[in-house]
């Protein structure tokens, strides 16, 4: 993650509007689709999505570039494929705010340093966990494990299903989005990609 998207980050928490606010505004669109908002079924309502939201978009209070700080050097001379595949995951698209759902894979070839695995993980909720698209989502932790870790090689793939596409506008259920992220020997060198896809298959 760069520099000005951390500081973009750390501007957005600076400008946290109170619990009263946002519940105001939840009642504001509830009013909007035509709902009663002091009917009995919705007066807890508000609270109730201002705290799904905190789960949702965790991944605002989080830097991306912290959860991998952990490294270790004591791996053997291990220099080969490190994958982490089917990674679940729930985002939301920023264009609708409806969640997209799916996997990411996760794969690096180390230099002279390793992270352990749950922190892939936890890197790709990171950015998951954040009003996205897809194709900046993987960009952003394709980077971030390269800016830190400096591997020889990173790649990332994911898979998902966009509700702002399969419940809504041209309602195709069964399409699925793929993008994929490759740097350094997964993007300049045919073996080492190889070796991945078949990994992954």
């Amino acid at each position: 993650m760069t520099e000005a998207q951390l500081a973009g980050t750390e501007q957005l928490l600076e400008r946290v509007v109170s619990k009263e606010e946002a519940k105001e505004a939840i009642k504001t669109l509830l009013r909007y689709i035509g709902e009663d908002t002091g009917r009995e079924g919705l007066l807890d309502t508000p609270r109730r999505v201002i705290e799904s939201y905190k789960e949702f978009f965790a991944g605002y209070e989080q830097n991306p570039n912290e959860i991998l700080s952990t490294t270790f050097k004591e791996v053997g001379n291990y220099d080969e494929v490190v994958l982490l595949k089917d990674i679940t995951f729930t985002s939301h698209c920023e264009h609708h705010m409806v969640p997209f759902i799916g996997v990411a894979h996760v794969a690096y070839i180390p230099r002279n340093k390793v992270v352990g695995i749950s922190k892939l993980a936890r890197l790709v909720d990171a950015f998951a966990r954040r009003l996205q698209i897809q194709e900046r989502m993987t960009v952003d932790i394709a980077q971030t494990i390269a800016d830190v870790l400096d591997p020889k090689g990173v790649a990332v793939i994911i898979k998902a299903k966009h509700q702002c596409m399969t419940t809504r506008g041209v309602g195709k259920p069964n399409s699925d989005t793929v993008t994929s992220c490759m740097r350094g020997l997964f993007r300049e060198d045919s073996k080492s990609r190889a070796e991945l896809m078949q990994l992954l298959a």
